[in-house]
């Protein structure tokens, strides 16, 4: 599937002179690799979400800081828009370039600067792959906590950006939580520290600020993370229920109980089912859901979890509850979830992966509005999510060479989100907003809520040259969206509406 990504949208782009921008680039970063030609500039049009595609005018690929800082300097100088992109693995159109920008590639910043176990940090370069991270402080019995389904190839730089969470984000937190230190650079080019070495830095909490910020406030050359001790032990048990309103009512009664698992997955029928004919991690094919709880420690404390966690699943419906014989087994069941969107790739031409959060009180009603919805758009909706934390993740089938299939997609993908706000939930919980949830983002903020965003944008990025047409939607975009009213005709930050 290719839809061609309306970057003006909202307004039109300056027009760049591309031939006389790489004269110039050459002529002031001769060591800087630059792509051009259409070949080259092909694999980078679209990221992990492949239904928007641009080709960008120019690539850059950098290996040292000052070559970003030059790079920046003159796009800002000549309103050059500047989009950057680390692994390419997201998930809601965030990197997606300009045809009228540059797209600044930060795979070459791959280092791992520092391991120290003493202060039990990791300083790394954005380009570093999350699992990577974990590898390099293994020999020290340390790991770093967040652990996205992609981590095997998603790279930290774009974890920050998107404030990525992972299985085990509802014990040990998000990106945010597990960041002392980032160094950016802003728009025009100047080195920027936010947070610091220590647990807290003075002033106002700027990393927090900048963490899920999509690449529209800097640039990120460097990111110092927390590590953990890891867990003792750790036990996985997989419960089977005959509805899936069985299984979300389960989420609630485990966290009522007073326990905090490492990570608390569910999977709905058809997500069971892809699973386990790709990675035969052992599941119940008959299930109408399952859910996977974690619990870690110390051996006394999770042989007790477990016995409380079975007893509370029991009593909420369970029609079975297993233990993880050993650790092959505990390793194959988690296997099993974080393979979970290659295996619903395999029963599907294409799927339309969504990405909202809501209260975990509500996971019944919404798993039953999904399905209501599901059956009145015609298309299947594989549930897979962190419901611990409410994180859900439907994945929308659909064939993009029927005609209307993609738009119908589309049209339910935004009404599971608007089902999300509507019950006290977000439109995204780590994916980001992108070039994919704009229009959401109308459905869930007032006008002055998207007009303290833009002056946030505003104080970063006056030009609004890092990443233009994402994450923020201008008000003239929610009035034609029919989501919001815009008093008077008066828009805020005018000189920002054409981005």
């Amino acid at each position: 599937m290719s839809i061609l990504y309306d970057e003006r949208v909202d307004g039109p782009l300056p027009t760049v002179d591309k031939l006389a921008l790489l004269a110039e680039l050459r002529a002031q970063l001769p060591d800087l690799d630059v792509l051009h030609d259409q070949e080259d500039l092909k694999p980078y049009e679209c990221d992990g979400l492949s239904a928007y595609r641009t080709t960008p005018m120019l690539v850059v690929l950098p290996e040292r800081v000052e070559q970003v800082q030059a790079l920046l300097k003159l796009c800002h100088q000549r309103g050059v828009p500047v989009v950057a992109r680390g692994a390419g693995t997201g998930l809601s159109g965030g990197a997606l370039p300009l045809e009228q920008g540059i797209l600044l590639v930060l795979a070459r910043f791959n280092k791992i600067l520092e391991v120290n176990p003493a202060g039990r940090f990791a300083r790394v370069q954005p380009g570093v792959r999350n699992l990577a991270i974990s590898q390099a402080a293994a020999p020290h019995e340390l790991y770093y906590a967040p652990d996205p389904s992609s981590q095997i190839a998603c790279s930290i730089g774009g974890n920050v950006a998107e404030n990525a969470g992972g299985v085990h984000c509802l014990k040990y937190g998000l990106t945010v939580h597990n960041l002392l230190k980032v160094e950016v650079l802003t728009v025009e080019g100047e080195r920027m520290t936010l947070g610091s070495d220590a647990l807290d830095a003075p002033g106002f909490d700027l990393l927090a600020l900048f963490t899920g910020s999509e690449g529209m406030l800097g640039i990120i050359t460097e990111v110092t993370v927390k590590l953990l001790p890891k867990p003792q032990v750790a036990r996985v048990l997989l419960a089977s229920f005959d509805s899936v309103e069985k299984a979300g009512r389960a989420v609630g009664d485990i966290i009522a109980a007073g326990i905090i698992p490492g990570g608390l997955e569910m999977m709905d029928n058809l997500a069971i089912r892809a699973v386990e004919d790709f990675i035969q991690a052992g599941y119940p094919v008959e299930a109408e859901a399952i859910l996977l709880c974690e619990l870690d420690g110390v051996e006394a404390d999770v042989q007790d979890d477990c016995e409380r966690v079975r007893a509370v699943l029991q009593q909420a419906g369970a029609t079975e509850v297993r233990l993880a014989r050993d650790e092959a087994e505990r390793v194959k069941f988690w296997a099993g979830r974080k393979n979970a969107f290659p295996a619903v790739g395999r029963i599907s031409p294409d799927y339309y992966c969504m990405d909202g959060t809501i209260p975990r009180r509500e996971l019944p009603g919404v798993l039953r509005g999904i399905s209501e919805l599901s059956a009145e758009c015609g298309l299947r909706v594989a549930n897979v999510f962190h419901a611990g934390d409410g994180n859900m993740h439907p994945l929308i089938l659909f064939d993009a060479n029927q005609p209307g299939e993609l738009e119908r997609a589309e049209a339910l993908g935004g009404k599971i989100l608007e089902l999300c706000v509507k019950v006290g939930g977000s439109i995204t919980g780590e994916h980001g907003v992108g070039r994919e949830k704009i229009n959401q983002m109308c459905a869930q903020f007032n006008s002055d809520e998207l007009t303290l965003f833009h002056a946030v944008k505003a104080a970063f990025d006056p030009s609004g040259l890092l990443n233009p047409g994402k994450n923020i939607p201008t008000l003239h975009r929610c009035a034609e969206f029919g989501a919001m009213h815009v008093h008077h005709g008066q828009l805020p930050f005018p000189d920002l509406e054409r981005f």
